[in-house]
């Protein structure tokens, strides 16, 4: 093919949001240097847009684009910003098919039965949005639901806690897969589990905690554990292991209620 023709057909895509990038970069700020570094530095910025800003082709009917933490195993630090965590682009089933047939078909005349019913249908909707969130690398927080599903953040918090009553399962929720969560039976579901004889992966599954985490409070039960069959007092268990007072009472705590009637083992 002739090069002057071949040159008019490759301008065609040469007309794209990249080169309008590299363009707007060299004239309007004035930066200027090597081609390829601002070809790159555009097709980050590119990729970055996509991720903000997907297709609506991609997200379906009830389906919502959403930016939340990523559930890269980062840690929270005293003072470290919201944006300062890395974060991901996810779309969340907020409404499905069979949400719309409950409000259909539900008929129910007993007292409280609207209202029972349309704490259970939230709940499930909380879990869906969760786990849907957690599926793809990222993590909800108690405001974000609250946003969400249009609830204040004590009603979310109610919503948890009777989840986790109801089902012994811990939900993925940011401040509990972080570790930053306050939940009365947080460390509890994990050490129960390793009591019963489950595995540190197998409690990571049920539990949606990282393996760090489940690793850590098991090493915390299993000192504290050890110094308690000694007969050492809380003053001296907190002394060895070097933890809050607090920290040490939950661990006593939950060493009684699992052993309660139990015969003690070496």
């Amino acid at each position: 093919m002739n090069r002057n023709i071949r040159d008019r057909y490759e301008s065609i895509n040469k007309r794209n949001f990249r080169s309008a990038l590299i363009n707007f970069l060299e004239s309007e700020y004035k930066i200027l240097g090597s081609r390829k570094i601002l070809s790159m530095l555009s097709e980050d910025i590119e990729q970055l847009h996509s991720e903000f800003h997907p297709s609506g082709s991609e997200v379906g009917i009830g389906e919502i684009v959403f930016r939340t933490t990523k559930d890269d195993g980062q840690r929270p630090n005293y003072g470290k910003k919201t944006e300062d965590y890395n974060s991901v682009t996810v779309t969340l089933p907020l409404i499905t098919e069979e949400d719309i047939e409950n409000r259909i078909y539900y008929r129910n005349g007993n007292k409280n039965s609207n209202y029972k019913h349309c704490q259970k249908r939230e709940i499930q909707t909380m879990i869906r949005l969760l786990e849907s969130a957690k599926d793809q690398g990222g993590l909800l927080s108690g405001a974000e639901l609250s946003v969400l599903l249009n609830r204040g953040l004590n009603t979310i918090q109610k919503y948890l806690k009777a989840y986790v009553k109801e089902t012994g399962k811990i939900p993925p929720l940011k401040g509990y897969v972080m570790d930053m969560g306050s939940l009365p039976t947080h460390k509890a579901i994990i050490i129960s589990l390793y009591e019963q004889g489950f595995s540190p992966a197998d409690i990571v599954l049920k539990t949606s905690h990282s393996q760090d985490a489940v690793d850590r409070y098991i090493k915390q039960y299993e000192q504290i554990r050890k110094l308690i069959r000694k007969g050492l007092t809380e003053t001296e268990v907190k002394d060895i292991v070097r933890r809050s007072m607090k920290v040490v009472r939950e661990y006593i705590a939950l060493y009684r209620d699992l052993h309660e009637n139990k015969p003690e083992q070496s």
